[in-house]
């Protein structure tokens, strides 16, 4: 069954306990644009506010307004997490989660009231709402798990419709995978992305993200073996041959994360801007 076109700044009802509002910022990498999700009926939690867009502002202003007491990120990505202020100053809502690194590509303006840590979770009488740590695409995300309906909120650990990118320093292509791994232990009935609609086979969709990801080094390491040596520019060339060359400026993110994986496999080695596929690798890499 075809699936209904998300519409910004429209009130999606999920569940008696969750609401979507998505952001107008459309695009390559926000999709539909950014989910913002309101939790409960009298205290209301907030996830993802998104970008400081004033008519979005508005939006959740005029759905959680007086009785909004917290306000949670999944990341501090400028899509995210940057409506934050204007929220907090009209409400007064305490703001959860880590803060961000300082890589020139996260919202440094954020300064959560609360630091949470893996496990910590809030209550209130209608829901139960736990973090769980999830490194990769960044190294501050947090899912966050409503036990009631056992339905993840994935920020970009997890999104529909698309994969996402992983940019070092501060991705890393080795905790990503971890913690994919990490949410197949959890017992979810679905998943609530950042950008598109609820997943409703989340381990399905998990597996697939680890197969794709595992397919794609292989790629990568093929590239490498192909050429001897190589900078990331011509590799990407050969490893993302099945993705429009308008995207190869994003995919080489991926793709320097994929290269810091296969060294710490033991698998390529740099010098300066080459990289080079270390002998046994293709024995290694089955």
């Amino acid at each position: 069954m075809a699936l209904s076109p998300i519409v910004p700044g429209r009130v999606d009802t999920l569940s008696a306990r969750v609401r979507r509002v998505t952001a107008p910022n459309p695009g390559v990498m926000t999709g539909p644009g950014t989910n913002a999700y309101v939790l409960g009926t009298r205290e209301l939690a907030l996830i993802d506010p998104g970008p400081a867009i004033g008519s979005h502002i508005e939006a959740l202003l005029e759905i959680a307004g007086a009785r909004l007491r917290w306000i949670l990120c999944t990341h501090t990505h400028l899509d995210h997490s940057p409506a934050t202020a204007a929220i907090r100053a009209a409400t007064g809502a305490q703001v959860l989660g880590k803060p961000p690194p300082n890589d020139g590509r996260h919202d440094v303006a954020f300064v959560p009231d609360r630091v949470l840590e893996d496990g910590e979770s809030l209550a209130t009488p209608e829901f139960h709402l736990r973090a769980v740590h999830t490194p990769g695409h960044s190294s501050e995300h947090l899912c966050y798990l409503l036990e009631e309906e056992r339905l993840l909120f994935t920020g970009d650990h997890v999104m529909q419709g698309s994969t996402v990118v992983i940019g070092p320093p501060d991705g890393n292509m080795s905790a990503y995978l971890a913690s994919l791994d990490r949410l197949l232990g959890l017992d979810v009935a679905r998943f609530a992305p950042g950008h598109g609609h609820p997943i409703e086979d989340p381990h399905g969709e998990v597996r697939r993200l680890i197969r794709h990801r595992l397919a794609r080094e292989q790629k990568v390491l093929a590239a490498l073996q192909a050429l001897g040596r190589g900078a990331p520019d011509a590799l990407v060339l050969r490893a993302y041959d099945d993705v429009s060359p308008k995207l190869h400026p994003v995919a080489l993110r991926s793709l320097s994360a994929h290269l810091l994986k296969l060294e710490q496999d033991g698998l390529a080695r740099r010098e300066g801007e080459q990289w080079i596929a270390l002998r046994g690798a293709a024995q290694s890499a089955d």
